[in-house]
């Protein structure tokens, strides 16, 4: 059983071929009441950062109900699970505000969790990340692959997203480590589609390719924002250009994967600048994209230079959709591994492998 996704649509799948999946929760399912233009509407508050503001004041459509983990067994019961085999979550080191909702679940829909491999520090320090960060971070724990695989087998999902830590104190930036999750994960559950948020590696082919081979089903890496501001909001080592090299080249190598990227909005991007990177992204072959809000994750991190309304969003997924991307999700609340079961990719997955 998997978690329901918020599916904007798909393009250029002719008719008969779309599969028929349920509808996800859309945009009104994250305000805590009335409608979202009614919310809209009553802002008083400021849209964009302005000269001597601090920070912008949280607008209604970014306020949700949260479920508190001590609300929730399904909450409890994932902790104590991935605290006894030694896993971290991106959703807890990166304080995703989707938490309580991905992990709490509900009768009819499974808790999902995305496990965050190769430890809970980076050794890179993106200023939009509150992942902690060293140069030099406990060595991989050579238990983590079969942990993973155990925990991932005993959930009894059907999909199933992994993400990274960015390791460069390690030669093959834990690829070797990766993969060997991914081929465990296989063979305990060869039905399992997997889906792996992974680092650039720096570049490195040969670690690019390890992965693209490993056998999971979807390859992503983030390019996270537009090209002028990837210096000021990445780790001056994730270059934007590198990030398009990795996603082309493990297309090429595995011409069957479906690549992923996602791309923050309220940085202080230009339309144009997205516009431009969207036509990267297709440029390189990248078959799905996410947009979601920037949010400040603590005072230390990079403000938010923008509320964008969700009208804005809905507006860049139809974009996005006629430039030929396979899926889009947009939305403020929105983010990469958001609910990873999602029913369009799951479906494509499998009709694929048919």
């Amino acid at each position: 059983m998997l978690a329901r996704i918020w599916v904007r649509g798909f393009a250029d799948v002719p008719k008969k071929a779309r599969p028929n999946i349920k509808d996800g929760p859309s945009l009104q399912d994250f305000v805590t009441s009335g409608s979202v233009a009614e919310a809209v509407q009553k802002y008083e508050g400021k849209l964009k950062l302005e000269k001597g503001d601090k920070r912008l004041r949280l607008p209604p459509w970014l306020k949700k109900d949260q479920v508190l983990p001590s609300e929730n067994r399904n909450v409890a019961r994932l902790k104590k699970q991935l605290k006894n085999l030694k896993l971290s979550t991106v959703c807890q080191e990166a304080r995703c505000p989707n938490l309580g909702e991905c992990w709490g679940g509900s009768d009819d829909s499974i808790a999902t969790a995305t496990i965050m491999l190769m430890g809970d520090t980076c050794t890179r320090g993106c200023r939009f990340c509150s992942v902690k960060t060293a140069r030099a971070p406990p060595p991989l724990d050579p238990m983590e692959p079969e942990n993973t695989a155990e925990a991932v087998a005993s959930w009894g999902v059907e999909y199933i997203v992994m993400t990274s830590v960015d390791r460069d104190d390690i030669p093959d930036g834990g690829a070797d480590h990766l993969r060997k999750t991914v081929q465990l994960m296989k063979l305990k559950k060869p039905g399992l589609l997997i889906e792996c948020l992974l680092p650039d590696f720096a570049g490195d082919k040969l670690s690019i390719e390890k992965l693209a081979t490993s056998g999971l089903d979807v390859y992503a890496h983030n390019v996270e924002t537009v090209e002028r501001l990837t210096p000021w909001v990445r780790d001056p080592r994730a270059k934007y250009r590198q990030s398009l090299d990795a996603l082309r080249y493990a297309k090429e190598v595995n011409p069957g994967l479906i690549t992923k990227t996602s791309i923050m909005l309220g940085l202080g991007e230009e339309e144009q600048e997205i516009k431009d990177c969207l036509a990267d992204l297709r440029k390189n072959n990248v078959d799905v994209v996410t947009f979601g809000q920037y949010m400040q994750p603590t005072k230390r991190h990079l403000v938010v230079k923008e509320w964008v309304t969700p009208e804005k969003f809905d507006e860049w997924a139809e974009y996005a959709k006629k430039l030929g991307f396979l899926y889009v999700a947009s939305g403020p609340l929105v983010r990469s591994s958001y609910k990873a079961g999602e029913f369009y990719l799951k479906n494509v997955l499998k009709n694929r492998k048919k």
